[in-house]
């Protein structure tokens, strides 16, 4: 190692990986790009230290804003299309299966466990639109898959998740249910309305930086889950939203769009909406059949 010099810092630096400790071989790969995209980044746009000292302020302040009700970070990565892509990269698709994406940064573990068919509404709004949700979910050869656990969530009618709006009953719009023996699930909650992500703070000083703006088309978040199979984080999106083709978090995919129709009488919704998952065994789960 020894002296250095503009030429030679990269090398320097990755030379110096596991010198002093041991690292596995994932370690030294993440590291070795990570050193060598970042060295090209502050060459390429040749960083001054002024604005080195700008970023570092930047993150700082985004840390202090990380608390169980907002994960700044995520967002930020959302903003920037980081976690929709390392998302596809994760959970590729054969074509059978259910697309995923972005989990978002206002997911709150253990929401109320709820019997089939019942709503998540706490609290009632007068611009609301109630819906009935349901749909099969299903292996990749078609057979309905029982006892799946799935947890919802979305935002309410004045745009506003209920952990960011102290005006909300705990977990309203939230909820975990399970599929019946055929695979099918059922659940009430309200259609889902666009809103701007959070525009304060460092997430919306991103986005002015890029020239974006902060919205989201409908949507109603899922995270599918049982033994055996590929979790499912996913989206299923309004037709008819704002924003469905300019989502400020890059996350929209056509096969996770699906369209609200009036309800029959016996639902006793205004709307309703069906739509099917198909989820992927294990690799391991395919090997012991």
């Amino acid at each position: 190692m020894g002296i250095v010099n503009e030429g030679n810092i990269t090398d320097v630096v990755i030379e110096s990986l596991g010198k002093y400790g041991d690292i596995s071989d994932r370690q030294r790969e993440i590291m070795t790009s990570l050193i060598k995209h970042m060295h090209g980044f502050v060459k390429d746009v040749k960083l001054q230290h002024s604005e080195f000292l700008e970023a570092c302020s930047y993150l700082e302040r985004a840390g202090k804003l990380c608390n169980e009700n907002r994960q700044e970070f995520i967002l930020l990565g959302d903003i920037l299309g980081v976690e929709v892509l390392v998302d596809m990269m994760t959970n590729p698709v054969d074509g059978k299966t259910s697309e995923s994406t972005v989990l978002g940064p206002f997911y709150r573990e253990n929401p109320p466990v709820l019997p089939k068919g019942a709503s998540t509404i706490q609290k009632h709004f007068d611009n609301e639109e109630t819906a009935y949700y349901e749909g099969y979910i299903r292996d990749e050869n078609g057979k309905g898959i029982a006892g799946v656990t799935m947890d919802v969530w979305e935002d309410a009618p004045n745009g506003v998740y209920e952990n960011l709006d102290p005006d909300q009953p705990e977990y309203n719009l939230r909820g975990r249910f399970e599929t019946d023996e055929n695979g099918h699930y059922a659940f009430v909650a309200v259609r889902p309305v666009p809103y701007p992500i959070p525009e304060d703070e460092t997430a919306g000083e991103l986005l002015r930086y890029m020239g974006h703006h902060p919205n989201r088309p409908g949507h109603m978040h899922f995270i599918i889950s049982k033994d055996a199979y590929r979790p499912l984080i996913s989206q299923i999106f309004d037709a008819e939203s704002e924003w469905l083709e300019n989502d400020s978090v890059f996350a929209v995919k056509d096969s996770l769009i699906g369209t609200f129709k009036p309800a029959s009488a016996d639902l006793g919704t205004d709307l309703h909406f069906e739509f099917d998952f198909v989820l992927q065994a294990e690799a391991g789960a395919l090997a012991a059949e």
